[in-house]
């Protein structure tokens, strides 16, 4: 596939990094000259400089051509201007534009066929703040993914010493919930993964991928991890966009406590969130005040500024006062990697967060959502299973018989259209897929993606 990538920021870097293994042909567009040069030097791509919103510069980039324009620029008319001359001057069929801005969010008619014609909006702010109220919902969680419109979700939990099923065989899962069917899709263990049957022991320390309909996940957290009381208390530094955001989608549900340092935004803030929220103006670094404001009693602790270093040091005071759970928004990856696990419960990586989104309108196949996985190292897909017998590999097959490749894993299948009509399958050797069938694949070994794809591609007589 040819892919123009605009921008050369964290997430068109992430976007390109998870796409340049699968032999795509990526070209990089920026006005950075340097910021290219060095993208260019670790990754097998094409670079252009200059401005997306210029056409020679896009026709350079390969624009007569490319299969997909992905405007990932800082500002959002760069973004839209390039989605309207990839469509009227290039013909690129697929568009699609990250976004920022609520005023283009909130009125598709700006962005749509009539407007800038993008196919595709996503709005990074947004899917933090999705991610991190799942976190907040299920705290005992390292991960909470939803496929099927929420219908089957993918949770990873680290397993601690004396949870009922640690230190037990795989298997033991379907005898202690005879009548609950989930299924464990992975297990990393440090920095390996571990591939699971019924025999693998799951231990102390293990990171456990375990797949199961939406109503037996907290069946399925109880047996690997402590249960921890639901979250009440939230205390969030930064009251920017995603903190902004994450107010109100948490609503009058919780106590929260919003600090900012920014006075003007404070009074923004308190204009735009309920009379029960607690607005402070100070540093969010500041022990004193976070002592002060019984960051002791609080059940979850979110640092969401802009600074990586700010939400690290704040988050580490927080845990160290008494804070339950702290998660802090961290840009920079190997800071992530660093943080996680130590002071810090849960580093949240917005480009890493952001990437399924951008990756489901990337792959090949009728996909419908993807997430990245352990920093994008894994992924898990969503797919639809079209044709036939004839025109589809998998179709009409029991998954003993599907050709998957290596470190690819098929955990769940949910059939009907119809969320009251619906049925969650757990998948085992010997289930067949139908027709328009979901079907939900684990990959450890993102290298095996294009051969995953090509599986729920249908031949060209299905048409």
């Amino acid at each position: 596939m040819k892919i123009i990538i605009l921008g050369a920021g964290r997430v068109g870097v992430s976007v390109a990094e998870n796409l340049v293994s699968e032999r795509n042909d990526i070209t990089v567009v920026d006005t950075d000259p340097v910021q290219l040069s060095e993208l260019q030097d670790r990754l097998d791509l094409r670079t252009v400089t200059g401005n997306g919103t210029h056409v020679p510069v896009l026709r350079a980039a390969g624009a007569d051509d490319a299969d997909i324009l992905i405007a990932t620029a800082a500002r959002d008319e760069i973004n839209l201007v390039a989605c309207q001359l990839a469509a009227k001057v290039f013909n690129i069929p697929n568009r699609v534009a990250r976004i920022r801005a609520p005023e283009f969010i909130d009125h598709p008619e700006i962005v749509g066929a009539d407007g800038f014609q993008v196919d595709h909006l996503i709005c990074p702010e947004q899917t933090v703040t999705d991610y991190v109220r799942k976190l907040i919902q299920f705290p005992e969680a390292l991960q909470v993914l939803e496929f099927a419109e929420g219908r089957v979700c993918l949770i990873a939990v680290r397993a601690y010493a004396g949870g009922p099923l640690v230190s037990h065989p795989v298997s033991d899962l379907r005898k202690h919930h005879p009548k609950v069917d989930m299924r464990v899709v992975a297990i990393f263990r440090g920095d390996r993964s571990v591939a699971p049957d019924g025999d693998t022991m799951i231990e102390p320390g293990d990171e456990v991928f375990l797949l199961a309909a939406s109503e037996h996940i907290r069946t399925a957290l109880a047996d690997l991890r402590r249960v921890e009381k639901p979250v009440r208390r939230v205390m969030i530094a930064g009251g920017g966009n995603i903190g902004l955001r994450l107010a109100r989608a948490l609503g009058t549900d919780y106590n929260i406590k919003v600090i900012e340092a920014d006075r003007r935004r404070c009074e923004y803030l308190a204009s735009q969130l309920p009379s029960s929220s607690v607005i402070l103006n100070g540093d969010s670094t500041n022990e004193d005040l976070l002592s002060d404001e019984g960051v002791a009693e609080t059940d979850l602790f979110v640092a969401l500024t802009n600074d990586d270093e700010t939400n690290i040091m704040s988050c580490m005071l927080a845990k160290r006062i008494g804070a339950r759970r702290v998660i802090a928004l961290i840009n920079r990856q190997a800071y992530a990697d660093l943080m996680e696990g130590s002071q810090i419960d849960i580093a949240v990586v917005p480009a890493q967060t952001t990437i399924g989104e951008l990756l489901k309108h990337v792959r090949r196949g009728d996909v419908v959502a993807v997430h990245a996985l352990r920093r994008g190292a894994a992924e898990a897909l969503e797919a639809i299973a079209h044709g036939d017998t004839k025109s589809s590999k998998v179709v009409g097959r029991r998954i003993e018989e599907i050709d998957l490749p290596k470190g690819a894993m098929i955990g769940a299948i949910v059939r009907g259209d119809g969320v009251g009509a619906s049925q969650v399958i757990i998948a085992h050797h010997d289930t067949m897929i139908e027709p328009e069938d979901h079907v939900i694949v684990f990959v450890t070994n993102k290298r095996m993606m294009p051969k995953v794809e090509k599986l729920f591609q249908v031949g060209v007589g299905f048409f």
